[in-house]
């Protein structure tokens, strides 16, 4: 069966933009406020009727990660910023498959986010009560399954309990994304052996915008 390049490239965007969003709160201690809704409502709708649906159904949403993605496929750095973005984006869909192997985790992380939404009736979706609920599900389902994420940045920002909530509520998103490439059709093997199909269409969506 073909596969739909165009899905697996926004969900693969999800990912690189959670990378992204985490470097930024890891380095500067704030990042793009409309990107991280973005990302963070992401982790809210668990039956999308497309994978653009899960971005609010507008491609610009995902601008900053295909353009994340182009970095990483185009750059060939072992230190710095852009290895560090292909480090998140690598371990995120790690986990993701740590986590499709355990169908007792799937099913705990699902019954934990859906009580998100009772929580967003009462507070906005960045405000602190909510972020700090992401990453409690960060920290309880998915941190256990391992290999940790080792995040790196500004060691003053990285201690504020409300950044590294933050943190921790994007690369859950990053995960959310992970297992909505799996879905679509998304592997490791394209990665290798298909970078240019993604690249490719990557740079479609975002001529078209």
């Amino acid at each position: 069966m073909a596969k739909n390049y165009y899905d697996i490239t926004l969900a693969l965007a999800g990912v690189c933009q959670s990378a992204h969003l985490v470097q930024q709160l890891a380095h500067q201690g704030h990042c793009d406020s409309d990107k991280l809704k973005v990302s963070l409502r992401s982790l809210l709708d668990l039956s999308p009727a497309s994978t653009l649906a899960v971005y609010g159904n507008d491609e610009e949403n995902l601008r900053l990660g295909l353009e994340t993605l182009l970095g990483i496929f185009n750059t060939n750095q072992r230190q710095g910023v852009g290895a560090e973005l292909t480090r998140y984006t690598l371990s995120m869909m790690m986990l993701e498959r740590k986590l499709n192997k355990s169908s007792q985790t799937l099913d705990e992380l699902g019954r934990r986010i859906s009580q998100l939404d009772r929580q967003l009736a009462h507070y906005d979706l960045e405000s602190e009560p909510l972020v700090s609920a992401m990453a409690g599900i960060y920290v309880d389902v998915i941190s256990p399954i391992g290999p940790r994420i080792q995040v790196t940045g500004s060691p003053a920002v990285l201690q504020n309990s409300q950044i590294q909530s933050k943190v921790r509520a994007t690369l859950l998103a990053g995960i959310r994304a992970a297992v909505l490439w799996h879905q679509v059709g998304g592997s490791r093997w394209q990665l290798m052996f298909s970078r240019s199909r993604l690249v490719n269409q990557a740079k479609t969506i975002l001529d078209n915008l």
